[in-house]
């Protein structure tokens, strides 16, 4: 069976400026706002990235804030990495877990939804677009 890697992390955030303050300050982070149009989401860049955004160090992830009153699960989150993601929604409901949503398309990230594990954990899964 395939590993299907952790590719990115979301952490909810109520003030999106003493968010990017605290990780910029404390990690170094670089912070970047999306705005409204993106519904507030910050990205997180915690590692150096090549051209199309994928972290350069083997191993590091990105990650991104959202605002903690847009879900009503406002907790931090993984994203998994997958090549067909109908196939794991079907896979993921098989093994007991539960769909949250439908798929959204991210326009030049990939196909996304959030599932519930077996154990209440929310979880997102990410089928990148193409390079």
């Amino acid at each position: 069976m395939t590993m299907n890697p952790v590719v990115h992390f979301e952490m909810p955030m109520e003030d999106a400026k003493r968010a990017s303050d605290f990780y910029t300050n404390v990690f170094g982070w670089d912070m970047k706002g999306m705005g409204p149009e993106s519904g507030n989401y910050v990205l997180a860049g915690t590692t150096e990235a090549d051209d199309n955004g994928r972290p350069k160090m083997p191993g590091a992830i990105n990650g991104g804030f959202f605002p903690k009153k847009d879900s009503p699960a406002a907790l931090p989150m993984l994203v998994i990495s997958v090549d067909d993601i109908k196939e794991h929604m079907k896979k993921i409901e098989a093994a007991g877990g539960k769909i949250l949503n439908e798929p959204v398309d991210i326009p030049h990230v990939g196909m996304y939804v959030s599932f519930q594990d077996t154990e209440g954990n929310r979880v997102n899964l990410l089928q990148p677009a193409q390079m």
